[in-house]
């Protein structure tokens, strides 16, 4: 394959034997790489011609540097205060600021008048506002956005007369400058040869400048172009037919550079892939393939799969040259950073800065960042992040202040301790404020290794221009403006790679590809949206007068990327295309019409569809054999007892009762922000229990109830206190538990005053949160087994032992219909397991006397209209029966018997269930 470069220098060396004084000028810097090498090859001895960027030769005509945007922004706001009576705040400003900027670098880059363009724009809004019977009322959001279009024209003259003063601009202020500059500078460099190399598509002032170098005679263009794009009507070749046409120089001279590679025979394929990762995997797949990467070009036309791509490499590519900046949003020294905003900004919202305290969870992020965590490794056994992250939970301490960390840290050396606490110093000005992010990344590079060290020196840069900017302008005020700014340069700042460009595969994006071929290329996200990319434009210039003014629209953006995609296939030989064909991201899984128009132009397309590969498998249940130690646990929980709750856990799923009781593993814990429903629970029960206690063993009577309902509102908010440590009760969520707790007493005791009413209703309290318990032998297992339980409530009812679980949750009385025993394994039986092993605890301790009358059951806070939900054997719904006989007990603990003894078999495994529901 013979590359553009190498032809062009071909055809340069057979007129230019001496390249002392010879100027390359290239679209891109990376483009440059690779004409040296080439031109290395090409000759023995002798200079090398200068070599530059477009970018740099123009900065070099206007004698103006470029300044980066951040920079520019804070001279825009000086001047735009100087200008503005009324100005906006830096923060407001900067919000509108950036598209401003863009529109006057893109009318400078197309030497529009700026008169004249920005008289345009404020008569059409003149217009706008115009009606013939005077009856247009604007709103203030209108008289403000027309007073912002009639002040634009004056913001630019200003701006631009600061800048050329001060020799600094942007982009489009060095194009105008150079254009003005251009016959000077020629005049000055007669003896230099120009080679405009690469270059399709112009704006106003590139044209300007390359048709002035040829006019005076000291400049050659090298157009990349094929025969296909150029000589038909073919989007890619519209800018070169447009300089053909309109440019002076090409009326008497023909453009040599028009070559005719597309029409070659290729290998292409079209491959649609389900979802980004898909493509990029296949792509690995592709590269594998190839026995060597020195030819390849890996092309994103997304960017921003650079990080997944980096980890879908397969391992036979040993060289990697990265023609892109990785996010710097994507490294971890950027968590860092943004778990610190966190901590303020969070503090701020919760109103907090007064008690200066932090959210528990923006502190533990914080302290758990990788770099910070490894600043705070003790010893082996102890790290503060740990440490704190724990008593956190254990105190259920929703905000920390920075005392409370200053008491956990103070074990560090003490420059380490206070440079970790500055962190969490009181907001007081921005300078102090970046300064203690400095000196943090000045204690991390100590402990960091060279790739980390690399993150931390970019963001060093970073912080250090935003420390100079802020004792220059003083504009930043506050952290929310500092934090804009952040988010602003994390998402267009790139972290650039080292290495040796040369060598192994290309990884570029498709600007990146200017002026380079290569044998295999591979395109990846191939989708409308993505490329070209959409429509939308960020701008205050309409798309109309935009037209008028020769500025250019997405159109042109269109063609220019319609170029770089069919330029790079032109002397490639195997091309691979991959575009998404899912519905959930930019291009709405529709492939891009470049890839249309391919499919027209030729006959050699390979499609096919890719989807993950999946590899099915079938699903094995994890299974837990009972060894020795296994069965000594379950000894040991046979003497120590079982709990209702535990045995149907066992039911539900053998393997979480195994977890729970024999290895002693416990849920982890969090910090209980919103009252969970346990601990709801739990403050209902303790309300109830103190409530009633006092009535053990007395009937029940009326004013007792009324007493009690004095008494509720206070017991609730003290057992809140006992359970939801540290934790807000008067408001938000956690407001509507404390009322939904109290209203769900309140009710009760209503309904319990209602019954009292009726003066025929005994009720007599025998008990409140009994523990019971008792052991049972089982025929096989050569041990007793405990039983024990807590229940609820015990009363008597007109002379019926009632026992009773209370519920906070939802129950309906079809829960505990048992017909069958010999059913109860069935997940819709555990709470009659529970309520049935209560009365049997019950019946055991107490010797009931089966003569008198047993009832056992639930009572539903969220079903308190149906009262107390009775246990129910009868299949018959009109003729209920719900007392608990001795009968009825002893065939349900022979099925219970069941249970422990398969639970006790050591040939039985813990097997999980084939279909949990939960």
């Amino acid at each position: 394959m013979n590359s553009f470069i190498s032809e062009t220098l071909d055809t340069i060396l057979q007129t230019t034997k001496t390249f002392e004084n010879v100027v390359f000028i290239l679209p891109s810097q990376r483009a440059g790489v690779f004409v040296k090498q080439e031109f290395k090859n090409k000759i023995l001895a002798g200079f090398l011609p200068q070599v530059l960027n477009i970018g740099d030769f123009v900065e070099e005509i206007s004698e103006i540097n470029k300044a980066d945007a951040v920079q520019l922004l804070f001279h825009f706001y000086t001047i735009y205060k100087e200008v503005e009576e009324r100005p906006d705040t830096f923060d407001v400003f900067s919000s509108w600021a950036f598209t401003v900027l863009q529109d006057f670098n893109e009318i400078d880059q197309h030497l529009i008048n700026p008169r004249d363009i920005f008289v345009y724009l404020r008569d059409i809004h003149r217009l706008q506002k115009w009606s013939v019977k005077g009856t247009f009322k604007e709103t203030e959001l209108m008289k403000d956005h027309f007073y912002f279009m009639e002040k634009l024209e004056q913001f630019y003259t200003v701006f631009y007369q600061f800048l050329i003063k001060n020799k600094i601009g942007y982009q489009g202020v060095l194009y105008r400058e150079a254009t003005k500059k251009v016959e000077d500078f020629i005049s000055r460099n007669k003896a230099k040869k120009y080679y405009f190399i690469g270059f399709n598509a112009l704006n106003t002032a590139e044209e300007l400048l390359f048709q002035e170098f040829l006019s005076a005679g000291n400049a050659e263009v090298f157009w990349d172009i094929d025969k296909t794009f150029y000589e038909g009507n073919h989007q890619a070749g519209s800018f070169l037919r447009k300089y053909k046409k309109q440019w002076k120089y090409y009326e008497k001279n023909s453009i040599e550079t028009i070559k005719d590679y597309f029409s070659e025979f290729k290998n292409i394929q079209v491959i649609g892939a389900s979802k980004n990762i898909t493509q990029i995997k296949h792509a690995g797949e592709i590269l594998s393939k190839l026995s060597n990467q020195n030819n390849t070009a890996l092309v994103l036309a997304d960017e921003t799969l650079l990080p997944i791509t980096l980890n879908s490499l397969p391992k036979n590519v040993e060289a990697i040259n990265i023609t892109m900046g990785y996010p710097l949003k994507d490294i971890p020294t950027t968590s860092l950073v943004l778990a610190i905003f966190q901590l303020f900004n969070n503090q701020e919202k919760l109103k907090k800065q007064e008690a200066n305290q932090f959210y528990h969870k923006d502190v533990v992020r914080f302290l758990k960042d990788a770099s910070i965590y490894k600043l705070l490794q003790i010893d082996d056994a102890n790290n503060v992040a740990e440490t704190i992250s724990k008593v956190i939970v254990k105190e259920n301490n929703t905000f920390v202040s920075q005392e409370y960390i200053n008491v956990f840290i103070s074990p560090l050396e003490v420059g380490l301790k206070d440079i970790i606490s500055a962190v969490f110093n009181p907001f007081s000005t921005i300078s102090e404020f970046l300064s203690r992010i400095l000196q943090l990344i000045d204690v991390l590079k100590d402990n960091a290794n060279d790739l980390e060290k690399e993150y931390l020196f970019r963001f060093y840069t970073a912080f250090t221009q935003l420390q100079n900017l802020h004792i220059e302008f003083n504009y930043v005020q506050d952290l929310k403006t500092l934090y804009q700014f952040f988010r602003q340069l994390i998402q267009s700042e790139s972290l650039s790679f080292q290495g040796e460009p040369l060598q192994g595969l290309q990884l570029m994006g498709v600007l990146e590809t200017r002026m380079l071929d290569f044998e295999n290329v591979i395109i990846t996200s191939v989708n409308e949206g993505v490329l070209p990319a959409s429509s939308q434009q960020n701008t205050f210039i309409p798309f109309d007068v935009k037209i008028a003014f020769g500025l250019p629209t997405y159109k042109e953006k269109d063609a220019l990327f319609s170029y770089h995609f069919f330029r790079l296939l032109q002397r490639a030989k195997n091309i691979f295309i991959l575009y998404n064909t899912e519905h959930d991201v930019f291009g709405s899984g529709e492939k891009s019409r470049f890839v249309t128009q391919l499919e027209m132009m030729r006959n050699d397309i390979a499609e096919k569809i890719i989807g993950p590969k999946v590899v099915t498998s079938s699903t094995k249940l994890k299974e837990i054999q009972k060894d020795e130690k296994v069965l000594e646990r379950l000894q040991k929980l046979a003497k120590k007892g079982i709990s209702p709750s535990a045995l149907t856990n066992y039911l539900y799923n053998p393997i979480a009762f195994y977890k729970q009781k024999v290895l002693k593993i416990n849920e982890f814990e969090n910090v209980e922000e919103t009252v969970a429903a346990n601990t709801m629970g739990t403050v209902v029960h303790d309300t109830l229990e103190a409530l009633y206690k006092p009535f053990i063993g007395r009937f029940l009577l009326v004013d007792d109830v009324m007493k009690m309902q004095q008494k509720t509102k206070e017991l609730i908010i003290f057992y809140f206190s006992e359970h939801f440590k540290n934790g807000d009760i008067s408001t938000g969520k956690n407001r509507l538990v404390f009322e939904v707790a109290n209203r769900f007493v309140e009710n009760f005791l209503a309904n319990e005053k209602q019954l009292l009413k009726d003066e025929n209703n005994k009720l007599k309290i025998i008990g409140t949160e009994q523990n019971l318990a008792t052991e049972i032998t089982v025929d096989g297992i050569d041990f007793p087994i405990k039983i024990h339980g807590q229940v609820d409530r015990i009363d008597e009812l007109n002379g019926v032992t009632r026992i009773i679980d209370y519920k906070t949750g939802m129950v309906d009385a079809n829960k505990l219909k048992v017909v069958d025993f010999t059913s109860i394994r069935d997940l819709k039986h555990h709470k009659a397991i529970q309520v049935m092993l209560y009365a049997f605890l019950y019946t055991q301790n107490n010797k009931f006397d089966f003569s008198n009358n047993l009832e056992a059951g639930i009572i539903s806070f969220k079903n308190l209209k149906n009262g107390f939900l009775k246990m129910n054997f009868s299949s018959n719904y009109r003729t209920p029966d719900n007392e608990v006989t001795e009968e009825k007990l002893t065939e349900f603990m022979d099925e219970i018997k069941e249970f422990l003894k398969e639970l006790y078999n050591p040939e039985i495994d813990f097997i999980e269930p084939a279909n949990l529901p939960y």
